[in-house]
């Protein structure tokens, strides 16, 4: 007997009974009784002259969006729209939230033509509400608030018939650089909470939840006339 009919045999000797499938059977039965997933939950492939254009001006001006660096599923939707979220002060955070898939580690030095890149973009997309985020920056001494404060200058002067929407960082609870912000005074500020007291230590793992409350608290009192109205809904912490 040859070493090779040898081993064979003693495979098929061995071999369980739950191991004899019927492989075409079993995938054909599979198929037939798998759940369809609802339709709300499927996601739509990226196609369009509008996604193309977005596309093409992002990645010429190497500019960043929370679309792409988040892997939002709803990429595809907005882009085809002709709008995306700009990410400022690179792509590289300070910090790990748990929920976030934007890199996390030392950031690069502070790229200054980004400002006026993101405004010229801006202006060529067409976009009349522009949304804008940044990662957090806790290394710099105002955590970005300048940098914040050039980039809203710069899309004002290049396309003035634009408003902005402006989700910032807490600036570790520094009341003289959220209130660079406020002076500003972009059309829209806002700050996430993103989840009750009694998880926030686990899910923001550098945040503080009184410190986004401060944050709020100060866009809130500083807004003038037009007022930041900020609500906040939360959980009492029962532990």
């Amino acid at each position: 007997m040859s070493v090779s009919v040898e081993i064979k045999d003693r495979v098929e000797k061995t071999k369980k009974p739950w191991v004899s499938l019927d492989l075409k059977k079993s995938k054909s039965d599979f198929i037939k009784n798998r759940k369809r997933k609802p339709s709300w939950l499927k996601v739509k492939l990226p196609t369009g002259d509008a996604y193309k254009k977005v596309r093409t001006i992002t990645s010429e001006n190497n500019l960043h969006t929370i679309c792409e660096s988040g892997n939002c599923p709803n990429m595809g939707e907005c882009w085809g729209e002709g709008t995306a979220t700009f990410m400022i002060l690179g792509n590289i955070c300070t910090r790990s939230c748990g929920f976030c898939n934007v890199k996390t580690g030392k950031p690069l030095p502070v790229d200054w033509s980004e400002p006026l890149k993101v405004a010229n973009s801006i202006k060529l997309m067409g976009v009349k509400h522009a949304v804008i985020t940044s990662v957090d920056r806790d290394e710099l001494d105002d955590g970005g608030a300048s940098f914040w404060v050039e980039t809203i200058n710069q899309i004002r002067k290049i396309s003035p018939e634009t408003t902005m929407e402006t989700l910032i960082p807490d600036f570790k609870g520094v009341d003289r650089h959220i209130k660079m912000i406020v002076d500003v005074a972009p059309e829209v500020v806002s700050h996430n909470l993103e989840t009750v007291r009694s998880l926030t230590k686990k899910v923001r793992i550098q945040a503080k939840y009184d410190r986004s409350l401060h944050t709020l608290k100060v866009l809130h009192e500083g807004g003038g006339e037009d007022k930041i109205w900020c609500h906040a809904r939360s959980r009492r912490n029962r532990r």
